[in-house]
């Protein structure tokens, strides 16, 4: 006789805005099997409203606030995307109701809040408790994680890493939000967009020892740093450097590509949203490329990941310490620029190097998942 098929993860959703509209939902409306969303709220009525008309939630979910939603009987666990100043006491609340939680990135405003996440976790070891990760979950990212595991570059030596781009407030994007041009939170968009890059650096490089950072202030549409520039020094012996501007003038076309050498080959990560690629260099001058088309940058895969946490018990690799981890590389960072000195980071407790995620009861990378994978092979021998 079949096992009895588990009934999907009741959700509630407190904040409907951009990032549920552009990243959550349409990693949500394919989990029909795992997830229901049976209730929802957010401070602007009209965002509300937009979320119920375009996701064709039932009106009845609507809470009045988030105190209505986490008294409902309804709701097993809840997706938290409010401004980063409000995501600590939001999921706190949430634990103290019942309810595990899966709460955007990242964790805290600063490196106290950040310590206080922790306990926030510790002080709930019933829940279910991530902050969300999605690069940690990104197909080609794990594919390129896979590869340095195998030992395709040998030892690798040096990362390096410039990613630049033009960010000013336009309607529909993340920048247009006020909270982000005027940030609460200590780094503005480093510590928002950078700690992304924090985990995919960490998910490939292993932990940082070291950190040696500046900063500038380039773009008047935002009351926080535009440049940060990092010298980085692992806990595995590489070393490496990280460049992130985000000024409002128009600039040329940016490569934006993080490479990383080793002492037998070296690989290059770059491509857009809609067409990333891994390519891979061997001591004989060839390349094998492998192009990642229709990934949904991870949130599939880690909404996957909350679900086996709450149903079956799999420790999620998105976890509050992991997040923290990320956080505290971009604030120590920031310590180094304001003193001027290089600065050693402290293991955080329950983190260690990031696992690799796979699908529950699967051996391969990509099983079950969405997208397309083309490989190729060429030279670049003169």
């Amino acid at each position: 006789m079949a096992a009895p098929a588990i009934p999907p993860i009741r959700l509630g959703l407190i904040g409907t805005g951009l990032a549920v509209e552009k990243l959550h939902w349409p990693a949500l409306r394919g989990l029909a099997d795992r997830y229901a969303v049976t209730a929802f709220t957010d401070r602007s009525a009209e965002q509300s409203r937009r979320f119920a008309d375009y996701s064709g939630a039932d009106p009845a979910g609507a809470a009045a606030d988030r105190a209505a939603l986490l008294a409902r009987d309804d709701v097993d666990a809840v997706l938290i995307s409010v401004p980063i100043p409000d995501l600590y006491e939001v999921a706190r609340d949430a634990l103290e109701a019942g309810k595990d939680v899966l709460c955007e990135k990242p964790a805290g405003v600063d490196a106290e809040q950040a310590e206080a996440f922790l306990a926030l976790a510790a002080g709930h070891p019933d829940r279910t408790f991530v902050v969300g990760e999605n690069f940690f979950y990104r197909d080609d990212l794990r594919y390129a994680r896979s590869l340095l595991d195998g030992g395709a570059i040998g030892r690798p030596h040096l990362m390096a890493w410039r990613h630049a781009g033009t960010m000013v407030p336009r309607e529909g994007v993340f920048a247009s939000t006020p909270w982000r041009q005027r940030p609460r939170y200590r780094g503005g968009v480093h510590l928002d967009a950078g700690v992304h890059h924090i985990a995919q650096i960490r998910l490939l490089c292993g932990d940082i020892a070291r950190v040696h950072g500046a900063v500038q202030a380039a773009n008047s549409t935002m009351d926080s740093p535009s440049d940060l520039a990092l010298t980085l020094v692992f806990t595995g012996g590489a070393i490496g450097s990280y460049t992130a501007s985000y000024p409002e003038i128009p600039i040329p076309p940016e490569i934006n590509d993080m490479r990383l050498y080793g002492t037998e080959g070296v690989l290059v990560l770059a491509g857009s949203e809609s067409e990333r690629r891994v390519t891979r260099s061997s001591p004989d001058a060839t390349t094998h490329t492998t192009v990642f088309r229709g990934i949904d940058n991870g949130y599939r895969a880690e909404l996957v990941d909350f679900a086996d946490a709450v149903q079956f018990g799999v420790r999620p690799v998105g976890s509050v310490a992991q997040s923290v981890a990320n956080a505290l590389v971009v604030q120590r960072a920031l310590d180094s620029a304001e003193q001027t000195a290089v600065l050693a980071l402290d293991p955080v407790p329950g983190a260690g190097p990031v696992p690799l995620w796979r699908p529950r009861g699967s051996t391969g990378l990509f099983d079950g998942l969405p997208g397309q994978r083309i490989s190729s092979s060429a030279s670049f021998a003169a």
